[in-house]
């Protein structure tokens, strides 16, 4: 039994099956993680949803920022237009079973068997796990219950950049869904930079990338992540990072965990999107 881990497919459907075939995927098996930011830009984000979905139990999945603009947008809350892969998942006659099933994925997934934690962005320092798994069940609740449209009312927005455990209402649910989300840079003194983007090598040194923060209370924890494409595949401070690029003509990577030493498969990827477009 193997369990891979699969990083940002953004639509690209057809890059994941061939990669699932060169990785000889046998669901009788075999496992699947997935770090989140299963659609949007890429050219089949509708087929991505339904082949994921159809996994069942064989598919864990967190939420990435990309699929949670598609549940805002689906409750009409989205701040940008949606793009054309996304108004075909919301055109769709299966639409509704699919955001009911998205809606209800994990912010975070945690396997104590295997010792790995899986989430799509970042942690900001001052959390241990144990934080970071209440935090990601208190937002994963309010996404399952009647309150998701008062969430998604607020969930856009850079503030508050620091963690308090007394932040309350949409602030708080705002911050953790930013780190689970967003994160890939934060400050020295531990305040999240949200907009900044590119790879750690051109950003000023009072910007660190989070893995890297020196008083990041999770460093003892194996943390597998995606959601940044120009750092690449990065192995550091116990963490993987594998979104590759796949919609920008990068590689679509796929991450064994359950072996004593985790180790990456890569697809090339011809490239759906000019990143010079979304600059």
């Amino acid at each position: 039994m193997a369990t891979w881990v699969i990083g940002d497919i953004q639509g690209c459907y057809d890059e994941l099956r061939a990669l699932l075939d060169r990785l000889h995927f046998d669901p009788s098996k075999d496992c699947l993680w997935f770090v989140g930011d299963l659609v949007n830009r890429g050219p089949r984000s509708l087929e991505t949803l339904r082949f994921v979905r159809g996994l069942g139990e064989l598919a864990t999945v967190v939420l990435g920022n990309h699929d949670l603009h598609l549940l805002a947008l689906a409750c009409g809350e989205g701040e940008a237009k949606a793009d054309e892969d996304l108004k075909e998942v919301l055109r769709a006659p299966d639409r509704d079973e699919l955001i009911h099933w998205l809606r209800h994925r994990p912010l975070l997934h945690h396997d104590a068997g295997l010792a790995f934690t899986l989430i799509h962005a970042g942690l900001p320092p001052q959390w241990d796990l144990s934080t970071a798994v209440a935090c990601a069940r208190e937002v994963e609740e309010v996404l399952r219950s009647d309150a998701h449209r008062e969430f998604f009312q607020g969930m856009y927005g850079n503030k508050p950049n620091r963690w308090d455990p007394k932040l309350s209402g949409i602030d708080r649910w705002r911050f953790i869904t930013n780190c689970f989300t967003r994160l890939r840079f934060v400050t020295r003194k531990g305040k999240l930079k949200l907009k900044l983007k590119g790879p750690p090598a051109g950003q000023k040194k009072k910007y660190i990338p989070w893995f890297l923060h020196p008083e990041r209370r999770t460093r003892g924890e194996r943390i597998v992540f995606g959601h940044w494409s120009t750092l690449g595949y990065h192995v550091a401070e116990n963490t993987w990072a594998i979104d590759t690029g796949c919609l920008w003509g990068g590689k679509l990577t796929a991450l064994r965990i359950d072996l004593p030493e985790p180790g990456p498969l890569q697809m090339p990827c011809p490239g759906a999107q000019d990143p010079r477009n979304f600059s």
